[in-house]
């Protein structure tokens, strides 16, 4: 028996879509989509129940490729082991997915691959300001952080000087959206973090994609629908 009891994947994709169809656009300090309710409360915890352990790492350095070995992203060994998994990432490959990404953002990400990496930062975790690479076609961050201080474990937003000048907030089920260019800095300033701060990070990235164990999908490049 699979708990929680998972919605199917066509649940998810227009869960999924009404979400971003709903987003608020925001052009400061670069342009960004906030979303709330972002995928069925049962999917949600699907996630958060998944048994995986979140990684003991003693000093993070201010970036997560120091330590590759240790990430968890949902690729195909993952997901032919949870359901959970497998349905998350079939409904973001969903070409009906597809279409609401390019209209609404603005791209092309026909030919592109999907990247989903399930993230566990515990106390001590920071992100040293940076800009996402061209060759993410865009960036997603789904918050799923429970606790009473989670809603302040948002990722931080810096101006054109990398200057401090706000943060997400980081309400479960809530998730913000950019694509990269040459002013979107971003981090996560060391704070506290009393219990685990989990969250999606999910990406369509362009063919050219080196490290193929980080796809969902290695063999199946996105499809738009027309």
């Amino acid at each position: 028996m699979t708990f929680p009891p998972l919605p199917s994947v066509d649940e998810v994709a227009a869960h999924f879509g009404r979400a971003l169809v709903q987003s608020q656009c925001d052009n400061a300090p670069y342009r960004h989509w906030r979303l709330t309710d972002v995928l069925p409360e049962s999917m949600a915890v699907g996630v958060l129940t998944l048994p995986i352990a979140p990684p003991f790492i003693d000093d993070c350095g201010g970036v997560r490729d120091l330590h590759n070995n240790s990430r968890c992203f949902f690729a195909p060994r993952l997901r032919s082991r949870f359901p959970a998994c497998d349905i998350l990432a079939e409904a973001m490959q969903r070409p009906q997915v597809a279409r609401l990404f390019e209209d609404i953002c603005e791209i092309k990400v026909e030919g592109g691959f999907l990247r989903m990496e399930y993230i566990q930062d515990t106390d001590g975790a920071w992100l040293e300001p940076h800009r996402d690479i061209k060759e993410k076609l865009f960036s997603m961050v789904i918050y799923l952080c429970t606790g009473p201080d989670a809603e302040t474990w948002g990722t931080d937003i810096y101006d054109d000087e990398r200057r401090w000048v706000g943060r997400s907030s980081a309400a479960f089920n809530s998730a913000v959206i950019f694509v990269a260019g040459p002013n979107t800095w971003h981090g996560f300033d060391k704070r506290p973090i009393e219990g685990v701060r989990r969250l999606m990070e999910i990406n369509y990235v362009d063919a050219s994609w080196r490290d193929r164990d980080q796809l969902a999908f290695p063999d199946r490049p996105i499809v738009v629908a027309r």
